[in-house]
């Protein structure tokens, strides 16, 4: 997964009567680096805590509404920021689109439910808990059955570098080869975890799509720029043969757009349009955050 670097700053608030200027790259002359807001901090565990499960909701929400969910198929996790063994997750055969902070189940390491009242997904622990084990970074985990994803990862190859939004993954996914039918077994779980490494995305061979982040905010936009990467080079591919972007502009590119900071503040606007648009999401109080186990 992409570190922070010198081409990406964190956002200032400018002084009393101060303009805001582009900074300039002091080691590439004539260059400018890009300014981006910072993710908020956290005063409280029981801010965190409703913060993560809100964001998590409203990327159920958004996946919903982008056509990203399948019937009962796809799951996304976060973990609890008190209790890092465990994670928060949909309830099994429940909409995305109508999920809300109180339908998240809270589920450990070995697949039991400590917190909610209804049924896990088999698959959704089997990945994700394997997932969350292996990358004690990965705060939040999605996987879907996108319709793009799908089909492009019938072809079990890379996403290539055609796009600059495709430069977000230049080296930095991988492809887990083969299916072995609905994952309900551990070991597979654990073979996921090994492939993904500590790459941001995982293309499942014949099954679909998986990211990681070090945010929901993250984890969720990463998911939705592969699916559309893997739209563009089916539609690209169809076409004729696409020209890459070279291997040192690709690898440049993944600094900036391939950030960390960078994902979490391309979720924003998705966040400020689903909020505006279901604004029950944004109905969370002191018992969101609060947690008794």
């Amino acid at each position: 997964m992409a570190t922070e670097n010198d081409a990406v700053k964190f956002f200032r608030e400018p002084a009393a009567g101060e303009k805001i200027r582009f900074a300039k790259d002091t080691k590439n002359p004539g260059r400018f680096v890009f300014t981006m807001p910072q993710p908020p901090s956290f005063s409280s565990v029981k801010e965190e805590r409703k913060h993560r499960k809100q964001r998590l909701v409203a990327a159920f929400r958004i996946f919903s509404k982008l056509g990203l969910d399948e019937g009962i198929g796809g799951h996304l996790t976060c973990r609890d920021p008190e209790y890092p063994e465990l994670f928060w997750v949909n309830p099994f055969g429940r909409s995305f689109g109508c999920i809300t902070t109180r339908d998240l189940i809270l589920v450990d390491h070995e697949g039991t439910v400590v917190k909610g009242s209804s049924p896990l997904n088999a698959a959704a622990f089997v990945i994700h808990s394997k997932i969350h084990k292996a990358r004690p970074d990965a705060v939040a985990a999605c996987h879907s059955h996108s319709m793009y994803g799908k089909a492009f990862s019938s072809l079990a190859q890379e996403v290539l570098p055609i796009t600059q939004d495709a430069c977000m993954f230049y080296q930095d996914h991988a492809v887990f080869p083969g299916f072995n039918g609905v994952v309900a077994d551990e070991a597979e779980g654990e073979r996921m975890a090994e492939c993904l490494g500590q790459n941001k995305a995982l293309i499942l061979q014949n099954h679909g799509l998986l990211t990681v982040g070090g945010s929901v905010d993250e984890a969720a936009f990463w998911f939705i720029a592969l699916d559309r990467s893997c739209q563009a080079q089916l539609l690209a591919q169809a076409a004729g043969v696409p020209k890459c972007i070279s291997h040192e502009v690709a690898q440049d590119s993944h600094k900036t757009v391939g950030s960390a900071i960078s994902g979490w503040f391309n979720f924003q606007p998705y966040y400020e349009l689903i909020t505006r648009e279901q604004q029950d999401i944004l109905l969370v109080d002191e018992e969101d955050g609060e947690l008794v186990l």
